[in-house]
């Protein structure tokens, strides 16, 4: 598929492993320690034997332990004065298969993601990730700090490609054949941005569940929040999110011509909760009229009027996802540190 923003042709999906070994005519790995990387300095390359990786942060060790042996590379770049971007870059010490795939975060990132580098170092891959230049889940980091959020937002995971394709291409003295992103939630958000600002850094990309629209997804979640923290009585507890799924169902699943438990598109669905609302009292096949709100307010994307920006809702059929505070636990923990910090 041609990307829409010019450049290298960018496909969404990875087709097979290619096979091959890797070259004998590269850079050993502890002499990648002298190599020069733009805007930073490589802190450690050391060569890890099968088996014996042991990630920092309390992982789970055991977890590992199948890993082959790789050539570990790890380096701080700074392309700002107030910039801290730690990558790590891990090399197969045999089978490379003769690409490079860079890999996500979660959330407001803080962290290299050992797991799924690990999944594709076990394919062959050369591959890479980055903590987007803090440490930490939150996002008390960004307060003061433009530069970081911008590291954060997209810098990061450029300068890590830079960086970690000349790392590769000195190691094994060819540069990969292919470069890949794979990433979900805010990795997909990483890997849609990449595309969107520097279509070259990847060749393919795989953004899971990407969280695009940041700041609306953050201003919804503390919208319903605000009121179900001090509504208890509001809240739409399991029993009566299970009830309104299966309304749902009832209501849009036939719409696509197959009745197999999904929505195809929810765009379609023009369920109004107000059909469950409990005629006197409550029970436990009805919703109060405080819950049907609640659910209404959980599906309605209102207009800033300040802005004209659209608040997007959650979409019919995903009410088995929501919580006792609406939307999810992180939507909500990520939501009230967007307006917090940043």
């Amino acid at each position: 598929m041609k990307n829409l923003v010019g450049g290298a042709s960018m496909v969404v999906l990875l087709g097979a492993v290619m096979s091959g070994q890797s070259s004998n005519g590269g850079t050993a790995c502890e002499r990648l320690a002298t190599l020069m990387v733009r805007a930073g300095t490589i802190t450690q390359a050391e060569t890890v034997a099968a088996g014996t990786f042991t990630p920092p942060g309390g992982e789970d060790a055991d977890a590992f332990r199948t890993l082959p042996g790789f050539c570990r590379v790890a380096a701080t770049l700074k392309p700002s004065s107030d910039s801290d971007i730690k990558i790590e870059v891990w090399l197969p010490l045999a089978g490379w298969n003769g690409k490079w795939q860079a890999v996500g975060n979660g959330a407001f990132n803080g962290n290299i993601n050992y797991g799924a580098m690990s999944a594709a170092l076990r394919r062959g891959y050369a591959t890479s990730s980055t903590d987007t230049g803090h440490t930490g889940g939150g996002a008390n980091w960004a307060l003061g700090h433009p530069e970081k959020v911008v590291d954060f937002g997209w810098r990061a995971v450029h300068e890590m490609a830079v960086a970690s394709k000349q790392i590769v291409a000195s190691h094994y003295d060819r540069a990969p054949a292919f470069s890949y992103w794979n990433g979900c939630s805010a990795g997909g958000r990483q890997g849609m941005k990449a595309a969107q600002r520097f279509p070259a850094d990847f060749d393919g990309i795989i953004a899971g569940a990407p969280g695009l629209d940041w700041t609306s997804r953050a201003a919804q979640a503390a919208r319903v929040a605000k009121v179900l923290e001090s509504h208890e009585g509001a809240r739409l507890m399991p029993p009566q999110r299970q009830l309104l799924h299966a309304a749902v169902l009832g209501a849009c699943d036939a719409l696509d011509g197959v009745k197999d438990g999904l929505i195809e598109n929810p765009q379609r669905c023009s369920f109004d909760p107000g059909v469950l609302e409990c005629k006197e009292g409550a029970g436990a096949s009805c919703l109060t009229k405080a819950q049907v709100e609640t659910a209404r307010m959980m599906y309605s994307s209102p207009i800033n009027p300040k802005t004209k920006r659209v608040i997007t809702g959650v979409a019919p059929g995903s009410e088995l996802g929501w919580t006792d505070q609406g939307w999810s636990v992180s939507a909500r923990a990520t939501a009230l540190d967007q307006f917090r910090y940043i």
